[in-house]
């Protein structure tokens, strides 16, 4: 009975560190995006708004919403 649920807990303290480790990788590659990209107006302010979002949520800690800040700062500018 306590093998699913310590499973289930070992999941979860396994798979935040992992977000943790994304972050970076994605704040390259939204950085990457935004020096070649050739977006202009509302979707690059929105492309640099939410990777200014990411990096913060990332230095709070707050790593699963900077993943999806950051994910939305990628599709702004197109999907690169």
């Amino acid at each position: 009975m306590w093998k699913p649920f310590a499973a289930a807990v070992a999941l979860v303290l396994l798979a935040t560190p992992a977000f943790a480790f994304q972050c970076p990788k994605d704040m390259k590659k939204v950085d990457a995006a935004l020096d070649k990209t050739k977006v202009t107006g509302p979707n690059l302010a929105k492309a640099i708004s939410l990777r200014a979002k990411g990096g913060k949520f990332h230095k709070s800690g707050k790593h699963k919403e900077s993943v999806a800040a950051l994910a939305g700062a990628l599709k702004a500018l197109g999907g690169i």
